[in-house]
């Protein structure tokens, strides 16, 4: 992806580490992630791996721990916290390319979060900006890549119709 608009308690802060710096932190749930990957992990012990929707037997070039297939298990300091729907009433734009880091401050409405990236020239991608269409697009929901190169010129993925 690139920018995430992400859906917040009004009054949220972003963490900080000991040095101030915006502590990466990944979107989705970690109570839901954390289920799935104890499934899978369960699943994999009895020798089954998950592929396109169903539950196949893991072949012989592919015998691995999970870990090591897929990853460690998700940890709930590296999510964003599990609030209630009712409690995310604002909106944060986010990079999340690697970082997953806020760009914006919240804001109420996706229209006042769109109008602030444009004014203040919030990175669409590197140092490009984009349109206020664009933005409101990302901030109501639509999903934005990083760029696109087509004929030699590059646009950041929020202006991609």
């Amino acid at each position: 992806m690139g920018r995430e608009c992400r859906r917040v308690p009004r009054w949220w802060q972003h963490p900080r580490d000991e040095t101030g710096d915006l502590i990466p932190l990944l979107s989705g749930s970690f109570s839901i992630e954390s289920k799935t990957w104890k499934e899978h992990y369960e699943k994999w012990q009895q020798g089954l791996r998950h592929e396109d929707d169903k539950w196949i037997p893991i072949e012989e070039k592919n015998k691995c721990s999970y870990d090591e297939w897929h990853g460690p298990a998700p940890k709930e300091e590296d999510y964003m916290p599990d609030w209630r729907e009712e409690e995310k009433t604002h909106y944060q734009m986010y990079e999340d390319t690697s970082e997953g880091t806020p760009i914006s401050p919240v804001m109420a409405t996706p229209e006042e979060l769109a109008r602030w990236l444009v004014d203040n020239n919030a990175s669409a991608f590197a140092d490009q900006t984009a349109s206020y269409e664009g933005w409101l697009r990302v901030c109501q929901g639509d999903w934005a890549c990083c760029a696109v190169i087509s004929r030699g010129k590059m646009t950041p993925g929020v202006d991609m119709p």
